[in-house]
């Protein structure tokens, strides 16, 4: 079977669990290169070889000039659309010095990438191998000074290193809370826990940073579990300095969702190594989940029972809830559901694909 050597560029992409927007697959020799630190998805190749077995041209001539060939991949439950970028071999030798150039200067950032990331606490226990898969995935931004980079409600959508410059965090009265400097992360609560930006993110002085999307962030975290307890330790963090606020957890505390959220909730009863039960009351029924020693053994919510019962609460941003101490000694006896860190990690991933599928 013949196959034409051809790039191709993702144009479109809806619920994708891998791949995103500007991602090439190149052909050559009766090879085909996916995006880098990316696996090769089965439906993604199957669509590739089907467009370059075709007889006809990827271009074609019309009276608006020439138009490129397009596909579609959609084979799972997400979708892409991808079509021809150039066929390679064609390429004139102007060309293939500029995609020299672009390969040269995308190693000697992956390599700062890695320079920094390898002095980095969070990525110690990776492998150079795994800290380079890392490195290429992350893009550089360069922002001016007393720029916007995060504003305060709006959606989480990537995970930023400070690779140069100096970055605030900026009250709603215009106050600045901390400062963050070279190696420091921020954006990673807002993809861990769905919720949107709490806090609005100006520079301090001119800055580049290395920027995480949260589709590529989710494809780490599936593939390095060591980190996943890093990040829900900033979760517990946070929850924790929420409970310095608020007050410690106690019998009949209540409140709404849409002051604390589930997954804070969870994590406060968590971290405290509570024994109790929360009540729900929520629009469509009633919940009721118990902890021992902070950790979930039972949660019913309508005819849903045990994770499923979880997720379905995670998901929630409205309603009420009662915490009060204590359980019966037959309910200490039940088994934990799952790992707190698993349930609740699993919870945030199944959210985030029910927003990318909306």
């Amino acid at each position: 079977m013949d196959y034409k050597d051809a790039i191709f560029i993702v144009t479109e992409e809806r619920a994708c669990p891998l791949y995103n927007v500007g991602e090439e697959f190149k052909v050559e020799d009766m090879g085909l290169t996916v995006p880098e630190a990316k696996p090769a998805c089965l439906n993604m190749v199957q669509s590739v070889i089907a467009a370059t077995t075709e007889q006809q041209s990827f271009e074609r001539f019309t009276q608006q000039g020439i138009q490129k060939s397009k596909f579609d991949c959609g084979g799972c439950d997400g979708i892409i659309r991808f079509e021809f970028k150039k066929e390679k071999g064609f390429a004139t030798l102007q060309m293939k010095l500029l995609a020299a150039a672009e390969r040269r200067e995308k190693m000697k950032h992956m390599d700062r990438f890695f320079d920094l990331l390898r002095c980095m606490e969070i990525f110690e226990t990776l492998d150079d191998d795994s800290l380079r898969d890392l490195s290429a995935l992350l893009k550089l931004k360069e922002y001016g000074k007393n720029k916007i980079v995060l504003k305060k409600g709006d959606p989480g959508t990537n995970l930023y290193i400070v690779l140069e410059g100096k970055v605030a965090v900026i009250s709603d009265d215009g106050q600045t809370l901390s400062e963050m400097g070279i190696g420091e992360i921020f954006g990673e609560m807002s993809l861990l826990s769905g919720e949107p930006v709490t806090t609005t993110i100006h520079t301090r002085a001119k800055t580049k940073l290395a920027t995480l999307s949260s589709k590529d962030f989710k494809h780490v975290l599936n593939k390095y579990p060591v980190l996943q307890v890093f990040f829900y330790r900033m979760l517990v963090e946070r929850a924790q300095a929420n409970t310095l606020r608020s007050g410690t957890i106690s019998s009949g505390m209540s409140g709404e969702l849409a002051e604390i959220s589930t997954v804070d909730l969870f994590q406060l009863i968590n971290s405290s190594q509570k024994t109790g039960q929360v009540e729900f009351t929520l629009n469509d029924g009633s919940a009721l989940v118990l902890f021992h020693e902070g950790e979930l053994i039972q949660a019913r919510y309508n005819s849903l029972a045990g994770k499923d019962a979880v997720f379905a609460l995670l998901a929630r941003r409205s309603g009420r809830f009662v915490y009060t101490s204590g359980i019966s000694e037959e309910a200490k006896k039940l088994d934990v559901i799952g790992g707190f860190m698993g349930l609740i990690m699993e919870g945030i991933r199944r959210l985030d694909e029910q927003k990318e599928g909306e």
